[in-house]
């Protein structure tokens, strides 16, 4: 006789689930990352142009997402800059100890401490240090309440750099799912661009989502499930 029948049955064992881990990767900031585009052009000439800059600090200006802080990383890695902080920068003694040939402030806008960006400004001059400043929008009296601060700072030349255009946010797109191994067809790249917000962290956030869910599936990148992680995002 077969002791088969002896055997306690086992319960069914679950499906298996494909697990994911978040493994963001850092943006790629060198010169050989940086898409040229008609938006970007004049402000990277600028920053190529170091040191033949005609006064010693200059004036990035451009909305989120479109580049500044990419351009910042160019210009300080070509200049040797100390990034500084908007949240905290040096006083004057800090930055006489460090005496630094060039710097760059990325986030303007943000800048708490008027004295110590005064400081700063008077410091490049003195020095003949050289100093890259990015901000969201040209400042206004509004905004800075020292007249001193706000006379240099407009005295500073400033260059624009403009949204990403349709074809710009698509060579960002390709680049970014290229980065990560991913092949894409080009239908399912102008299906995301004619669809994604005109902002170069918005193509980031939505290569990293869609990556993600095309793992956690066990599916290639479609227009179908590119559709449907456009609409959770936005929706969310």
């Amino acid at each position: 006789m077969s002791d088969e029948g002896d055997k306690t049955a086992q319960p069914p064992r679950p499906a298996a689930t494909q697990l994911t881990l978040d493994l963001s990767l850092p943006p790629n900031l060198g010169r050989d990352d940086f898409l040229d585009a008609p938006s970007n052009a004049v402000a990277l000439a600028a920053i190529e142009r170091w040191p033949d800059w005609r006064e010693r600090t200059l004036l990035l200006v451009g909305p989120p997402g479109s580049g500044k802080s990419h351009l910042c990383a160019i210009w300080s890695e070509r200049a040797g800059a100390l990034a500084l902080s908007p949240a905290a920068l040096p006083n004057l003694e800090a930055l006489s100890a460090l005496r630094p040939a060039a710097l760059a402030l990325d986030g303007l806008n943000a800048v708490a401490d008027e004295t110590a960006l005064f400081h700063l400004l008077n410091f490049v001059n003195e020095s003949g240090a050289s100093l890259l400043v990015a901000a969201r929008r040209l400042p206004t009296a509004e905004e800075i309440r020292l007249p001193d601060l706000l006379s240099r700072l407009r005295r500073a030349p400033v260059v624009e750099i403009g949204a990403p255009d349709d074809d710009l946010m698509r060579a960002v797109l390709v680049k970014l799912f290229s980065d990560r191994q991913l092949l894409i067809d080009a239908s399912v790249v102008d299906y995301i661009a004619l669809r994604l917000e005109r902002s170069l962290d918005a193509a980031r956030a939505i290569v990293r989502e869609i990556d993600r869910e095309a793992l956690a599936r066990g599916r290639r990148v479609t227009r179908v499930l590119a559709g449907e992680v456009l609409e959770r995002v936005s929706v969310g």
